[in-house]
């Protein structure tokens, strides 16, 4: 199967109702997933078979380095992801961001909206502090327990 391909089945994902989509070939597997009509996803994708494992294998550790220098600052807490979605930092595009660097938050106070099929989720900062840095963009694809917020604990 060609990038070509993909990228058609993908356009068709977008413009249909089509959730996922799976696809076998020779040992070739294909799997697309989309949270919604316009954010289709590669889920699996390998040409042989036994090469799978070796290629799910390495992203954990990138992953693990990413977040381990974040959370060695003192002083410093990491606000995470509680759910896989899309990332807003405001209400609306016309509305300002709930949180930004400098914003002190609370415990109840909200940081961003994570949307997760098609509802929109109020996150909590769930402690005190000044937000200290944003890691995510306006509309970025977070996954669970991914960092989204630096905060300066009080």
């Amino acid at each position: 199967m060609d990038i070509k391909l993909i990228k058609q089945v993908v356009d068709l994902m977008k413009r249909s109702d089509i959730s996922e989509f799976e696809f076998e070939e020779d040992g070739f597997k294909l799997r697309l997933s989309s949270k919604g009509a316009d954010a289709p996803q590669i889920i699996h994708a390998a040409a042989p078979v036994a090469a799978a494992p070796a290629a799910a294998a390495a992203p954990a550790p990138a992953t693990a380095a990413a977040t381990a220098p974040a959370a060695e600052e003192k002083g410093i807490s990491i606000i995470k992801s509680p759910m896989v979605g899309t990332f807003y930092a405001a209400a609306s595009p016309e509305s300002p961001a709930f949180a930004k660097v400098g914003t002190k938050v609370g415990n109840d106070s909200i940081v961003c909206i994570i949307e997760a099929m098609k509802v929109m989720n109020e996150i909590q900062a769930e402690m005190s502090g000044v937000i200290t840095e944003v890691l995510v963009e306006n509309g970025e694809a977070v996954e669970y327990g991914q960092p989204l917020f630096k905060i300066k604990t009080a």
